[in-house]
């Protein structure tokens, strides 16, 4: 059979079309698997990396964990810190882990996944430098302590010893004090001694009256009522122990009613006994010049006021010892 001009230009413009056609199918189905290889290429690359992602996310928690778990001690403080922390990072590292699930993580998760895993890192560096110098601050605090305890023990031992020392010192006070009061003592027993011997005794007392006439002629007068004054003499009787110089006598007057014969611008007074307990009120004090041997003083007491009749009484002080005494009356 013999085809025409036209039918074979036909038919060869249909096989040319054909052609053509399968070339493009080729050309098509050829980038179809060149593109679904490059996506199982980058779904492998990412599978890789979001299990190096993951390995590396389990690496550095289990190694925190193990550092935060080496960190936990005694101090309750740093204690609790670690657990707060550990339940932080297992909340940071499950956010993570959702990120990077194996066969859907995205380019765009994985990124975000790589930037949780940079922040969990600084977050577990921040966690071991916080707790790195909480133990310093604990270490030095310690060793405060210690220095501390070390000091006041040394202080303590000072003070002790201190204590002991003040309580010897007291003690050695308190018999310094019980050895001077008992030399005060002695040395008071002996000036009362030596003021004792010194004591110039008077060995008579002679009291008598007298009245003064008209003509200033003076008698002598045993009547009350006819006496203007009194002539009071008394003789110092000798004392080796006793100083030369003046020597104070106080006399004493007592009228008939036991009162102290006194007139204050007469130069009567009052003095103080030998043992400083009582005042004694005194008519007179004669001065003397004594110079150890026997001597005799006189004075004169004259009230202006009239006598009392009855008995008398003379006492006579040196040095605020009774140095002798007498009576008289007047009648």
């Amino acid at each position: 059979m013999s085809f025409s001009r036209d039918s074979k230009s036909k038919l060869t413009a249909v096989a040319a079309t054909v052609i053509i056609a399968l070339l493009g199918i080729n050309a098509f189905l050829l980038y179809n698997k060149i593109s679904q290889a490059k996506v199982i290429d980058q779904q492998a690359i990412e599978l890789t990396t979001a299990d190096q992602l993951r390995a590396e996310l389990d690496k550095n928690y289990h190694e925190t964990l193990s550092e935060l778990e080496e960190m936990r001690g005694n101090n309750e403080e740093l204690n609790e810190m670690i657990d707060k922390q550990k339940v932080e990072l297992k909340e940071q590292k499950n956010k993570i882990s959702r990120l990077i699930r194996s066969g859907k993580t995205s380019k765009a998760d994985l990124a975000e996944a790589r930037t949780q895993m940079d922040q969990f890192k600084l977050q577990l560096d921040r966690y071991l430098a916080e707790n790195n110098a909480l133990k310093e601050e604990k270490a030095m605090l310690t060793q405060q302590t210690v220095q501390l305890t070390q000091e006041k023990q040394n202080l303590e031992g000072q003070i002790s010893q201190e204590r002991t020392m003040n309580n010897e010192l007291v003690t050695a006070k308190a018999a310094l004090v019980s050895e001077k009061e008992m030399l005060e003592s002695q040395n008071q027993n002996l000036s009362t001694k030596v003021t004792r011997a010194s004591v110039v005794n008077v060995g008579s007392v002679q009291v008598k009256g007298e009245k003064i006439r008209k003509s200033g002629k003076v008698v002598t007068a045993k009547k009350a009522k006819n006496v203007d004054r009194l002539k009071v003499c008394f003789n110092a009787e000798p004392n080796e122990v006793t100083e030369k110089g003046l020597e104070k006598f106080y006399i004493r007057m007592i009228n008939p009613v036991g009162e102290t014969m006194a007139v204050e611008n007469m130069g009567s007074g009052v003095m103080t006994s030998a043992d400083g307990e009582n005042e004694i009120r005194y008519t007179q004090m004669k001065e003397i010049d004594y110079d150890r041997s026997a001597m005799m003083a006189c004075f004169y007491w004259e009230p202006g006021t009239d006598f009392q009749k009855g008995n008398y009484e003379v006492e006579v002080y040196n040095k605020g010892y009774m140095a002798g005494k007498s009576t008289f009356k007047l009648k």
